[in-house]
């Protein structure tokens, strides 16, 4: 399985560059906000450093009281923008969080299925979940703080160096070594978060497939082979996030003893210089307040700092989508198809070499064919034949490892998403349905459809059950068919996998598109419901062209024209009765699957069996 790409230093920079530039005001007055209380914030330790200063000097009360109620006003100063800029970067972060989901959802609703087939729903599903929450809590509570904790820390240290330049060096080398522990923590914590979410994604989906296939898992007794691959996935998760514990267990440690390290070095300095009358015992008071104070910004950092890298390795996955949408299919097809409009509705697979992987064998070889435009064509063959992926072909799921699959000329897997959909659409016997009503799973096909078309839609596909609905259209459906527990009882209803069915195809009438491939779309239903809704749907589309891939002959006896394939080869192709009569695979086929024993043959005039040798 090939996962969703991670997306890079340049990509991150260049979006959240972006992100920015959507509410550049905001992040503006956040900044100077930010730089207006940490301002604020610096008039204390230096009337502080007067205070002592003038009682030295013998100043009165009078003068102390002074300094004391203007320290205050800038205290309270200080609090107040605090205030203000916290709240400014809570709805900046809120802001661009609900851009970023916004955003991630429509790039994965543009993903091709084949791309989220190889990458797997369970990194996707981890992506737009825990990475999005992991971003969130980072935009909302970690950025706010760190950038008004890097404000803080910038204009201390520069207090303490505009004090006196001498103690402003010493400060600055007492921090050297707390720099290098970070330095070396930020080396190693990004690819360490990159790979802790990797592994969390992975056991999202080993979970995800061993839960959805639990019955699977059960029938062929794969408990054990299931619950091994669980455990491993389980393991190395766990070794990840050791890994960055024992990153975290480095930091902290280290960086608590470096903030006591300048402070030391300070007043170590400043006594000498105070014994020598190089500098006043009020400087000296200032720049150890300043110092004292540089502590609460600086842990600020350092408690963000690992919700940093978190939010930055959850950034880049969640960015990682946009280059899966880019990368998504052949760049050749999608050079054929720039700005093109197809001739006409007629499909031509011209050559068609497939596999799935890398190094993989062909599973087609060679298969040319014509689909010609309101013809109905059913293509049969043995299991493993390449049916269904001949219909992913046509339908421009995948595109082929070599020859052409094109539609009026241009390359169906190159056509934009949308202009896609209107020309090809594949049905399946996978359906899904949404959390809402009968009438919002209906709409996703034609958001402009009347309660009288949706009616009529399942009408065509003998979805007589809807009649039997509660609320009619209004019913509220669960997800997969299962009601969500907040509605009332009997506020919602179950799905099964019949009607499931016959609301896809009700939402394939609505769609009305040039061209439909039905790969088994009626195999969840019983044989006679099946045929009615077949021949109820080829009525609906008639006049459309209908690729029906089946393992029921009776589709194909209904067809234009049978395609037979044999291991991934087009073996035969023609009506019906034209194939019965050839005595081929087609023949082989439709007697296998009326129980019929190939005929015998007539004997000879000589009285021996034709072909008998004697």
């Amino acid at each position: 399985m090939s996962g969703l790409p991670v997306a890079g230093p340049a990509e991150i920079r260049r979006a959240a560059r972006d992100l920015i530039r959507r509410d550049r005001r905001a992040v503006a007055a956040v900044l100077v906000l930010n730089a207006l209380a940490a301002a604020a914030g610096l008039v204390g330790p230096w009337l502080l450093g007067r205070i002592v200063d003038e009682v030295r000097a013998g100043a009165g009360a009078a003068t102390v009281d002074r300094l004391a109620l203007v320290l205050l006003v800038f205290a309270l100063l200080q609090i107040l923008l605090l205030r203000a800029a916290r709240r400014l970067g809570h709805r900046f972060g809120e802001r661009t969080l609900a851009r970023l989901g916004e955003r991630y959802v429509e790039r994965a609703l543009r993903l091709p299925a084949a791309v989220v087939e190889r990458a797997g729903t369970g990194d996707l599903a981890a992506r737009g979940t825990g990475d999005i929450s992991t971003v969130g809590v980072t935009l909302r509570d970690a950025g706010p703080d760190v950038l008004i904790a890097t404000v803080q820390a910038l204009f201390i240290v520069g207090a303490v160096v505009a004090l006196d330049p001498r103690l402003g060096a010493c400060a600055l080398l007492g921090l050297v070594g707390g720099s290098l522990a970070v330095r070396w923590y930020l080396r190693r914590a990004h690819a360490a978060y990159l790979a802790e979410g990797a592994a969390y994604s992975a056991l999202a989906e080993q979970l995800t497939a061993t839960a959805t296939g639990a019955r699977t898992v059960e029938a062929f007794g794969l408990q054990r082979r299931r619950l091994a691959v669980c455990e491993a996935a389980v393991e190395e998760s766990r070794r990840t996030r050791l890994r960055t514990l024992f990153l975290r267990s480095v930091l902290f440690p280290t960086v608590d003893v470096c903030y006591m390290v300048p402070v030391v070095g300070v007043l170590l300095m400043g006594g000498v210089l105070l014994d020598r009358n190089a500098i006043s015992l009020g400087t000296v008071a200032a720049a150890a307040l300043y110092l004292r104070q540089l502590v609460q910004p600086l842990d600020t950092l350092l408690l963000w700092v690992d919700q940093l890298q978190r939010g930055a390795a959850a950034f880049a996955r969640v960015e990682g989508l946009g280059e899966a949408s880019r990368d998504a299919g052949p760049a050749g097809a999608e050079h054929d198809a720039a700005g093109r409009e197809p001739a006409d509705d007629r499909l031509e697979v011209a050559g068609v070499r497939y596999a799935y992987g890398d190094g993989a064998g062909d599973v087609l070889h060679g298969v040319d064919l014509t689909v010609r435009p309101g013809e109905r064509l059913a293509i049969v063959g043995p299991s493993g034949a390449g049916k269904s992926t001949l219909g992913r072909l046509l339908a421009g799921v995948d595109a082929p490892r070599a020859g052409r699959v094109t539609v009026g000329g241009v390359p169906v897997a190159g056509l934009p998403a949308d202009r896609l959909r209107r020309q090809v659409v594949l049905v399946t016997q996978e359906h899904h349905v949404f959390l809402g009503t009968l009438r919002d799973n209906l709409l996703i096909a034609a958001e402009e459809a009347s309660d009288a078309e949706l009616v009529a839609a399942l009408a065509a596909v003998g979805a007589e059950w809807v009649a039997e609905l509660p609320n009619g259209l209004d019913t509220e459906l669960g997800a997969n068919g299962d009601g969500g527990t907040s509605q009332a009882p009997g506020a919602w209803e179950r799905i099964d996998g019949a009607r499931a069915q016959q609301l896809a195809l009700a939402r394939v009438v609505l769609a009305d598109p040039h061209t439909v491939i039905l790969d088994e779309a009626t195999a969840l239903l019983d044989p006679s419901t099946a045929r009615h809704t077949e021949r109820a749907l080829a009525a609906v589309l008639r006049g459309r062209t209908v690729v029906a891939i089946a393992h029921r002959l009776h589709t194909a006896h209904d067809a234009d024209r049978v395609a037979v394939l044999r291991d991934g080869r087009l073996t035969e192709l023609g009506p019906h009765d034209e194939l019965v009569t050839a005595d081929g695979d087609y023949a082989a086929l439709w007697r296998t699957w009326h129980g019929e024993a190939r005929p015998e043959p007539a004997p000879a005039p000589d009285g021996r069996a034709a072909g008998d040798d004697g």
